[in-house]
């Protein structure tokens, strides 16, 4: 599980005793913030084992962005995007740490999607690639889940026109556990996904196509950024569909694994 450690530092949501809080991950233990997560927050009252609370998704968004084919990897023979191509999950769609994804009726051919996911930490209106970092607050795990019939009518249906459930089911976007800090060399980072133990992808941060601020600036000067929102940055390699009963964990260094279970809906 992620921690402080070093220049680093680790946000989560967590729920206890009928009351959602965030806090700071120290090792086994959360020290409770009080203030609100993007301004000024302290320390609020004794420490928490980890043990003891239910993680929630991090950060309580108003938008969920995602950037589609943003690894070379995953792309193929299509053609190489000239700005980042951008789309919508719905906040309805996020999941917890721990949550089990559910496979809709009807769904087919239901992918994971292993993602580095940026959390915007302040509100960002036409800002340049330059200024970018600036706001943003962290980084996160995510995986943009896919029911690729939906989104390509793969399996002889007709497919949907936007990719509103294909995408943005629920359940299609389990986010977590923490936020890093002060993660600077996040390129560093290798992303993998693996599916009941086995590696299913794996590739360094770095490898994408557009990075964190080239992204925030490019959204920003169309829509307006706000403190939580998060952007999915796109999944490296190839995708295989889930079943019921499958653990899906997505790990990036420095942040740590996100877990989840799947099972028909």
């Amino acid at each position: 599980m992620a921690q402080t450690s070093g220049s680093v530092t680790h946000y989560v949501r967590y729920a206890q005793g009928g009351k959602t809080s965030y806090g700071i991950l120290d090792g086994e233990t959360i020290q409770p913030i009080a203030g609100g997560l993007f301004g000024d927050h302290q320390p609020d009252g004794e420490p928490v084992a980890l043990s003891a609370v239910k993680l929630r998704y991090p950060c309580e968004p108003s938008k969920v962005l995602c950037v589609g084919l943003n690894y070379k990897s995953h792309i193929g023979d299509r053609p190489t995007p000239k700005v980042p191509e951008i789309f919508y999950k719905p906040p309805t769609a996020l999941l917890d740490p721990e949550g089990t994804i559910l496979i809709p009726a009807g769904a087919k051919d239901v992918h994971y999607e292993a993602e580095f996911v940026i959390v915007v930490g302040k509100t960002a209106k036409a800002v340049s690639v330059e200024d970018a970092p600036n706001y943003i607050f962290g980084y996160t795990c995510g995986n943009d889940v896919s029911d690729r019939n939906w989104q390509n009518g793969t399996q002889g249906d007709k497919k949907d026109t936007q990719w509103w459930r294909a995408k943005g089911a629920d359940t299609f976007g389990p986010l977590g556990p923490s936020i890093a800090v002060g993660l600077e060399d996040y390129g560093a980072s290798r992303i993998q996904l693996r599916l009941n133990g086995e590696v299913k992808q794996s590739q360094l941060v770095s490898d994408l196509l557009f990075g964190p601020a080239q992204i925030v600036s490019h959204i920003s000067h169309f829509v307006t950024l706000t403190p939580g929102d998060v952007i999915y940055t796109g999944t490296p390699g190839s995708t295989t569909a889930m079943k019921a009963g499958d653990l899906v964990e997505v790990e990036i260094e420095g942040i740590g694994i996100l877990k989840n279970t799947v099972a028909n809906g």
